[in-house]
């Protein structure tokens, strides 16, 4: 390869003087459009990081002088949104959930907050339709251990399901009838078989009855005679052949011999009083809420 400066015969543009094979390299200048861009670009890079931030530290970036951030342009918006949907999250906070429901403005906002605080605390418990799954709620039917109406569930929701870190939580205890010793093994069987009778699913016979005694004695005081169920202590309805375990004589027979019980936090810990009504109306919605009680 040779080192050799000249002018190429055909363009009359001065060469590198690298040759390959023969094949000389032409010293062609970048277009001027293209050069005076680049510098641009350069410019405005370096204004860039002076402004704005820019270069990673240890402890963070550079903050540039202008001291924006997206964050604090974030925190702008939503004061300014805030302060602009003020009065009507006032009304909300002032209001009682029935009344709120006969307020079609109030009503709308609610369901639309509503939606959008269960996309973001609720679905990841009871999905995004809500449809719930094994050990947790679907909250579109009509089947409620404490209540559907706009008010139970606003209840519900503020103080929570068997929650220690508040006084007012729902809470319901269903005896370790298996594990303590309550009932025997084959007593299990029997009061499961009854269980399952009740929705009208398919039993033995003999054991069912055998299990209808045994009801009687240690489980109808909760969840009555006739196994509807009792909502003053969240005793489910156990003819409607819906279960939050399950419904074969199996997921019966488990949840006697050791219940498991769900768990939902009292939502005050994280959402204030307007958030909470918004939630419960939104639920109330979703096809499976009760008519307010009247007074």
């Amino acid at each position: 390869m040779a080192h050799h400066i000249e002018k190429d015969e055909v363009s009359g543009t001065q060469t590198t003087g690298h040759t390959w094979d023969g094949i000389k390299e032409l010293n062609t200048p970048l277009p001027k459009w293209w050069l005076y861009t680049f510098y641009g670009c350069v410019i405005w890079a370096i204004g860039y990081t002076v402004l704005y931030p820019a270069w990673p530290l240890p402890g963070g970036a550079t903050p540039g002088i202008l001291g924006w951030s997206s964050r604090g342009q974030l925190a702008q918006q939503m004061e300014v949104a805030a302060a602009a949907q003020k009065d009507t999250v006032d009304k909300i906070a002032a209001m009682s959930v029935d009344d709120i429901l006969k307020d079609p403005k109030l009503l709308a906002y609610a369901q639309a907050g509503g939606a959008a605080a269960f996309k973001v605390n609720c679905v990841q418990c009871h999905g995004a339709g809500a449809a719930g799954g094994a050990g947790y709620p679907n909250l579109n039917d009509d089947d409620w251990l404490w209540g559907g109406t706009p008010d139970a569930i606003y209840t519900t929701l503020k103080h929570g399901i068997r929650y220690t870190d508040d006084p007012e939580t729902r809470d319901s205890q269903m005896p370790n009838f298996g594990i303590d010793g309550i009932l025997t093994p084959e007593q299990i069987d029997q009061v499961a078989n009854y269980v399952v009778s009740l929705s009208g699913e398919q039993a033995d016979a003999g054991k069912a009855e055998a299990g209808k005694q045994i009801f009687a004695e240690n489980c109808a005081s909760c969840h009555g005679d006739d196994g509807k169920g009792n909502r003053d202590f969240g005793a489910p309805n156990l003819t409607d052949k819906l279960w939050l375990y399950g419904g074969s004589i199996e997921q019966v027979k488990a949840q006697i011999n050791k219940p498991r019980m769900g768990v939902m936090p009292a939502w005050t810990k994280r959402l204030d009083d307007a958030e909470i009504k918004e939630l419960a109306i939104y639920v109330h919605s979703l096809g499976g809420g009760e008519a307010p009680v009247t007074q």
